[in-house]
């Protein structure tokens, strides 16, 4: 007898729907599976015997030979035990199906089957549920069947019927005896989640930060406008407190990236069981020990790195003169393009960038120069330490600026300064001009302009005009240095919500670029 279900495989962010087809026949016995598999999904035959078994299912002592189609596309993963159980206990009769061809069509082209079934029958949650039962709902598929675990994360996707079985027991029950098409849909209101989040959250507070106040502007500016950000001080001074604070001054995220940010976390398996809507930007901090496919992404079977994790939040490289440069070299695409492309002999995947870069880093091995009573570091010492940071990665990173030491003085004072709320507020006003000024033009912030719009977005006046060409002259600045200083600069003005581009503003901007020249842009 043949039998066929359908369920998924995933390839990137992409979902292509597979048939899962059970043949069981006179021949000698065996169990095989065909359809360009992975290791573990080759596996998948010994658990599903033994599930099915233990189940209190009968295996017919028949050739079972089961086909995981298109098979073009790789299979990985443990999610098709449950269908590959399911089709097989259909095609060796085992199990009493529906009776009429049309609801055996409707069972097989309506309902989708996920899940990994352990030796005893139970079954076990999977990564990657979200985007399938999204996808799922788009093409018309009526009822999804999953581990309890990923029942929750499921009914996310709305408009479908999820039913979450704990057993492979319990999933054929409902095949058996309650295959209803209708049923209750859970209907998630997103948007009112991610208020409630942000309602509760608690997060570390700007007010803690004593002085500091062009580092924080800095810090606001490129949260507004959605740009990178590098700290540059002596240690101590503060660097990693002011990064670590960024996440209260976020702006909320709107339904679409939380939905977007759900499914990436989903494929990467990080998604908390109890609440599995991600509610908050991320803020991944990244240790100087990474590997390459750690923080882009890849591996035999390509997964998303932390920069694409960081997407629609901060990518934080604490200590970036200790990352090696060869890793840091490899941001400067992705960062421009706001995209990962991972090449593969089986497909390109593509990830999302579009994430600030936030780094802090020491001037020198010491961390005192260019204090000459303190820094006992060599200049070849110090050009080494610093040559770690390539002038086009520079390039990439908007916003440059000092971190002090604090004097006694401002350590000391009792008052505090200004709070992450009144920040936020500032920056969320910033970013609505943003979004309605690029309504319908692909990008939402000051960042993500294009060259081709930068005259008509950022028009600067004679006298700004003036300036811009003496800083461009005496700075000897990069085209791409030039339009980085345009955005900040527009950044600085929404701010204040000025439609307009002010001398002040480009000069706040040019400033951002000082602790480049400084370090970089000359002999020590």
């Amino acid at each position: 007898m043949f039998s066929r279900v359908v369920t998924a495989a995933l390839q990137g962010l992409e979902v292509h729907f597979v048939q899962a087809e059970a043949d069981v026949s006179n021949g000698l016995p065996g169990f095989h599976m065909v359809g360009y598999l992975a290791s573990e999904v080759k596996e998948a035959g010994e658990r599903v015997r033994a599930a099915i078994r233990n189940a209190g299912y009968p295996i017919p002592v028949k050739k079972i030979l089961v086909n995981l189609s298109p098979a073009d596309i790789r299979k990985r993963g443990t999610s098709y035990d449950l269908p590959v159980a399911v089709a097989v206990l259909m095609a060796s009769g085992c199990i009493l199906t529906t009776s009429t061809e049309e609801e055996k069509r409707w069972l097989a082209e309506k309902v989708l089957w996920m899940g990994e079934v352990s030796l005893d029958g139970k079954l076990k949650g999977v990564s990657g549920v979200f985007p399938v039962i999204s996808e799922a709902k788009e093409k018309g598929f009526q009822i999804c069947v999953v581990p309890k675990e990923n029942e929750a994360e499921a009914a996310l996707a709305g408009g479908v019927r999820i039913i979450g079985a704990e057993t492979l027991q319990e999933a054929i029950a409902w095949m058996e005896g309650r295959c209803e098409r209708e049923g209750a849909v859970e209907t998630i209101d997103i948007a009112q989640r991610l208020s409630e989040a942000r309602r509760t959250r608690t997060v570390e507070d700007f007010a803690d930060v004593r002085g500091q106040e062009a580092a924080r502007r800095a810090t606001e500016i490129a949260v507004a406008g959605g740009h990178n950000l590098l700290y540059i001080g002596p240690p101590g001074s503060g660097k990693t407190m002011l990064a670590k604070r960024i996440p209260g001054i976020l702006p909320q995220l709107t339904p679409e990236e939380s939905v977007a940010l759900t499914k990436l976390y989903s494929i990467a398996g990080l998604l908390r069981k109890e609440h599995p809507l991600i509610t908050e930007r991320p803020f991944r901090e990244v240790h100087h020990t990474v590997s390459r496919p750690a923080l882009l992404g890849g591996g035999v079977y390509p997964h998303p790195g932390e920069l694409s994790l960081a997407s629609g939040g901060v990518l934080f490289l604490d200590e970036l003169a200790e990352f090696p440069k060869a890793i840091l070299e490899t941001l400067r695409q992705p960062l421009e393009e706001k995209e990962i492309r991972l090449i593969r002999s089986t497909g390109i995947y593509r990830y999302p960038a579009d994430t600030i870069l936030v780094a802090a880093m020491n001037p020198c091995p010491c961390g005192h120069f260019p204090d000459r009573n303190r820094c006992r570091c060599t200049k070849a010492q110090i050009h080494s330490y610093l040559g770690k940071i390539s002038q086009p990665f520079l390039d990439r990173l908007d916003l440059c600026v000092e971190v002090p030491q604090v004097p006694y003085q401002e350590l000391k004072a009792t008052k505090k300064g200004e709070s992450s709320e009144c920040i936020r507020k500032r920056i969320e006003q910033a970013r609505q001009i943003q979004k309605e000024r690029y309504k319908g033009l692909g990008f939402t912030n000051n960042a993500a302009i294009p060259p081709a719009l930068l005259t008509h977005f950022c028009t600067l006046g004679k006298k700004e005009e003036a300036v811009m060409h003496k800083a461009f002259e005496r700075l000897s600045l990069t085209a791409r240095i030039y339009h980085k200083i345009l955005k900040i600069a527009r950044t600085a003005a929404d701010l204040e919500g000025c439609p307009e581009i002010r001398t002040r503003d480009l000069m706040e901007a040019i400033g951002y670029r000082m602790p480049d020249q400084k370090y970089w842009g000359k002999s020590l």
